[in-house]
């Protein structure tokens, strides 16, 4: 495995388009979504995107339906997180559509591909529980990928 720098980090995901498939989604859905990227670490990613949510007030949502796409580009891994407003709605089933709908693409290292496959996904699978409630609904997170790797 390879240290990825954050330069090279910026060259594989594609920020404008991440950001782009983010508002789309949560013009579906009352949910927040965010994405992590991290460069390559030897931990257990599942607990890295754990801390990240934290890190990121992903708790800070009024329904408490925030989502994170937490992505290790070097190993090829990723963890959807989601808070549990959604989690009580919505069950595994939803989490396992989600893996499955991106999983291949990133298996293929395309990245940007599987992660705007899985937010937009994610906006159509939210809508159903969390509508998109027009002018009422608030941008409660920031649709800025993340590139922090704190954890």
């Amino acid at each position: 495995m390879s240290f990825i720098s954050q330069h090279k980090l910026l060259e594989i995901i594609d920020d404008e388009r991440i950001k782009a498939a983010i508002a789309a989604a949560e013009m579906q859905t009352s949910g927040e979504i965010r994405v992590s990227v991290s460069r390559f670490f030897w931990g257990n990613v599942r607990r890295a995107a754990e801390k990240a949510f934290e890190r990121l007030g992903m708790r800070a949502t009024q329904d408490r339906n925030g989502i994170l796409f937490f992505v290790v580009p070097s190993r090829h891994r990723f963890a959807v997180i989601g808070d549990e407003g959604i989690h009580r709605k919505v069950g595994q089933e939803f989490w396992d559509k989600l893996v499955v709908a991106m999983s291949g693409d990133f298996r293929e290292g395309k990245f940007n591909e599987g992660l705007i496959r899985g937010i937009g996904e994610c906006g159509r699978l939210l809508a159903a529980h969390f509508p998109y409630q027009g002018e009422r609904d608030v941008n409660e997170l920031p649709d800025d990928i993340d590139f922090g790797n704190k954890e």
